[in-house]
């Protein structure tokens, strides 16, 4: 099936290449390729990392900037990732939960991608973006925009289709929500990342063909999603034993509020200490698989002459937890769930090796890449250009940035101050992040709060927010967080309705 999909690729993609003159009126315009990873946290070399063996990541970081504080604005992929696209906070998209796009709410919106479509150029999409659910949807086009690309490439690799009787799993059956993974006997070229980059390669070597017509390539790679499925190979770099396993978790949740760890899973009662060497060294080595993968798609970008007059990005669509205050996964508010890699690398532009300090956030992307790139983006969006801070990464910029997250059950609307109580088990958590602190308030306050001086407990081990030396600070920052809260909605105040039509593919109607 898939040798028959490339017979007839080429002459689609040469159709939609065709379909436009190119050129900029005064000039070509750098291409884009964004690259993004699947519930990747900072476990990287360029970020401090002593354990992580990710050359091609840390490469990118020395050609670039690498931003120290860059933060999701909801750490779930389909909130996330419909956020990051759009330029818009969740409140805006209306997209709070995963398995929707936000076609569902606000069905005119340009998103990032098609911005650049509608400016001319070519854009393409290989793998994720927007929400999958992971596996199952892998090998289609998963919760995806089809206005934001002309090409949508699917790869399915050994790891969704053949191994999945093999993986190890706290539920039985299930991969993708929960803890699990596998060391593959079958080499890179034979899983869905590896089909991925070199699909990449394919597409690149058709678009130096097209020198006139700039292009905006967008790779999802799935690792390290669970199932944290990778080749041996990468688990053989890691040593199970020397895998750390979080100490003092009872002390350390004395002083964090119920909403806090609300996103803790059952099944991870059944952790052992082994079980948690094993599952951070599937994780490792997932992350190391990815970030072969990209290499070889940067790789290709210089091999063909490329890399110069491409503006590169590598992020992650949120960060993750490996046992930090006894949580694994996301959706929490902490430092692990909120905080994302992010490098920038924009040939004369960007300070090469630059480190970018201030806090930045997702959503800055769009505005960003539309200035290096001369697009217009909708007026809406929300976001502040990074441009000044590529040329100087000790500008200050905004200064902060805000992460939210939902506690409770069903889905729910949100307005400037939301009705739904935590005495109705649904409500919102709001994280604001500064250069020295985090300060995250649960239901306005009504369910907690945390303070956390990130200068002095970088693990935030030391939740501050009732001690009453800290008493002007929490009033302060809580100001500062109402006031920035307010800005994620759209001007109406009202988070737009999710309309009626969901929908999820599934590649082998299981």
């Amino acid at each position: 099936m898939r040798c028959a999909n490339l017979v007839l690729l080429p002459a689609l993609l040469l159709i939609s290449l065709a379909t436009r003159d190119l050129a900029a009126a005064d000039g070509q315009r750098p291409n884009v390729l964004f690259l993004i990873a699947d519930d990747l946290n900072n476990l990287l070399g360029c970020y401090g990392d002593s354990r992580a063996k990710t050359p091609n990541i840390d490469r990118l970081a020395a050609r670039g900037v690498r931003f120290d504080r860059a933060y999701c604005t909801f750490p779930l992929c389909g909130p996330s990732r419909n956020s990051m696209l759009t330029g818009l906070h969740p409140n805006s998209t209306g997209i709070l939960a995963n398995a929707q796009i936000f076609r569902q709410t606000i069905p005119a919106q340009h998103s990032l991608p098609q911005a650049f479509r509608l400016s001319g150029y070519f854009a393409a999409r290989i793998g994720k973006l927007y929400h999958y659910n992971v596996p199952r949807s892998i090998g289609t086009n998963g919760h995806d925009d089809p206005g934001s690309w002309e090409l949508e490439l699917n790869p399915a690799g050994v790891d969704r289709l053949e191994e999945e009787p093999q993986i190890f799993t706290l539920l039985p059956g299930q991969f993708g929500g929960t803890l699990s993974w596998y060391a593959s006997p079958k080499g890179d070229g034979q899983h869905t990342d590896g089909l991925n980059a070199e699909d990449a390669e394919w597409v690149l070597e058709r678009c130096a063909k097209r020198k006139d017509r700039p292009f905006f390539l967008a790779v999802g790679f799935f690792r390290p999603h669970t199932p944290y499925v990778a080749p041996k190979a990468y688990f053989d770099q890691y040593s199970e034993k020397d895998m750390p396993v979080v100490q003092n978790v009872k002390e350390d949740q004395a002083d964090i509020p119920p909403a806090g760890l609300a996103s803790y899973k059952r099944e991870q009662d059944q952790l052992t200490d082994d079980l948690r060497r094993q599952a951070l060294q599937a994780y490792y080595a997932s992350i190391s698989f990815m970030d072969a993968q990209v290499g070889r798609v940067v790789n290709a970008l210089e091999r063909l002459g490329l890399a110069e007059s491409t503006i590169i990005v590598f992020t992650s669509d949120h960060g993750y937890h490996t046992g930090e205050h006894g949580l694994w996964q996301k959706m929490s508010l902490f430092e692990e769930s909120a905080r994302v890699p992010l490098l920038v690398v924009a040939p004369g532009t960007a300070t090469k090796g630059g480190i970018a300090k201030s806090p930045v956030s997702h959503i800055d992307l769009f505005p960003t890449l539309a200035e290096l790139c001369r697009v217009t983006p909708p007026a809406n969006v929300q976001g502040q250009s990074l441009v000044s801070m590529l040329k100087d990464p000790s500008v200050t910029g905004r200064g902060w940035a805000i992460t939210q997250v939902t506690r409770g059950g069903g889905a729910m609307r949100a307005t400037v101050t939301p009705d739904v109580g935590s005495e109705g088990r649904q409500f919102f958590g709001y994280s604001l992040r500064t250069p020295r602190w985090r300060y995250t308030e649960w239901d306005e306050g009504r369910a907690g709060r945390e303070l956390y001086d990130n200068d002095q407990d970088p693990r935030e081990l030391k939740n501050l927010a009732s001690d009453l030396a800290h008493e002007k600070t929490v009033a302060e920052l809580s100001t500062k967080l109402r006031t920035a809260a307010k800005a994620t909605f759209p001007a109406d105040g009202r988070t737009p309705p999710i309309q009626p039509g969901l929908w999820a593919p599934n590649l082998t109607d299981q």
